[in-house]
């Protein structure tokens, strides 16, 4: 894949990462390649269950990006499903996957949501907002599209790891920024789970739990140590960092409104 270009406005900037991430993600492969690694099959299985234990009424559910296999199954949620993704080849994927339980949706999330106010009640989606140049706008389309009291269950890679937060004092730039790594170059809004919180706020959003999957250890011979319950007890040192928030009120003007 190309490196990305320089001295771009941001308008070009935000055009060349929706064209990144679809080149890398078009056809579901990078993803399904991941989700059944330990590291991804615990975060994922910890978004679910704070979705399904946290959405409230019987209205549809959305996960957006969901990729060739949603997190969710059907049957848990007390309303319907809908999965959304960028690229077809991957919807087709989830729809197999769900046995054909789950309304598939082909959207640009960069764009805008194409659905009517407070149409789910709850919305879930899984490392994506770090790909998006405007995470604030995402978010305040997620609010848009929750009704009122609707859940946001959201995931997403950790900046400030045990590990990292110690490179860092020796100097070392923590993972999630490294420009060479073959994909984490499109994680270009990494966050902190303080960060997180303050950007749901700035969205609209009451943020309920921050959880994680595992505080993880990467050894000099590649081995890496974790720890399920180190996450537990800290979870702003694990790896993802897996929040619930609640939609609540209207969402604050943007910072350029009139």
């Amino acid at each position: 894949m190309a490196e990305p270009p320089t001295g771009v406005t941001s308008g070009s900037a935000q055009a060349h990462g929706r064209r990144a991430n679809r080149r890398s993600y078009h056809d579901g492969a990078q993803v399904n390649g991941y989700v059944d690694d330990p590291y991804h099959r615990v975060r994922r299985a910890v978004a679910a269950r704070l979705m399904v234990d946290g959405v409230a009424g019987s209205g549809p559910v959305l996960e957006l990006g969901c990729g060739p296999r949603s997190m969710l199954d059907p049957a848990d949620l007390p309303g319907p499903l809908v999965v959304a993704d960028m690229a077809e080849t991957a919807l087709c994927g989830a729809r197999r996957a769900a046995a054909g339980q789950a309304l598939p949706v082909c959207l640009d999330a960069t764009r805008g949501l194409p659905f009517r106010a407070g149409s789910f009640a709850g919305l879930l989606t899984g490392e994506l907002i770090e790909h998006v140049y405007d995470p604030v706008a995402l978010l305040r389309e997620c609010h848009r599209v929750l009704a009122p009291g609707g859940l946001l269950v959201l995931t997403t890679p950790n900046l400030a790891t045990v590990q990292d937060r110690l490179a860092f004092l020796a100097g070392r730039a923590p993972r999630q920024v490294d420009p060479l790594h073959p994909y984490l170059w499109l994680h270009i809004r990494p966050f902190t789970a303080s960060l997180l919180r303050r950007v749901l706020r700035r969205a609209g959003f009451a943020p309920l739990a921050i959880r994680s999957n595992q505080v993880g250890w990467l050894l000099p011979s590649g081995r890496w140590l974790t720890s399920r319950l180190l996450a537990r007890l800290a979870p702003g040192l694990g790896g993802s960092l897996i929040c619930a928030a609640r939609r609540v009120g209207a969402a604050p003007p943007p910072r350029n409104s009139a």
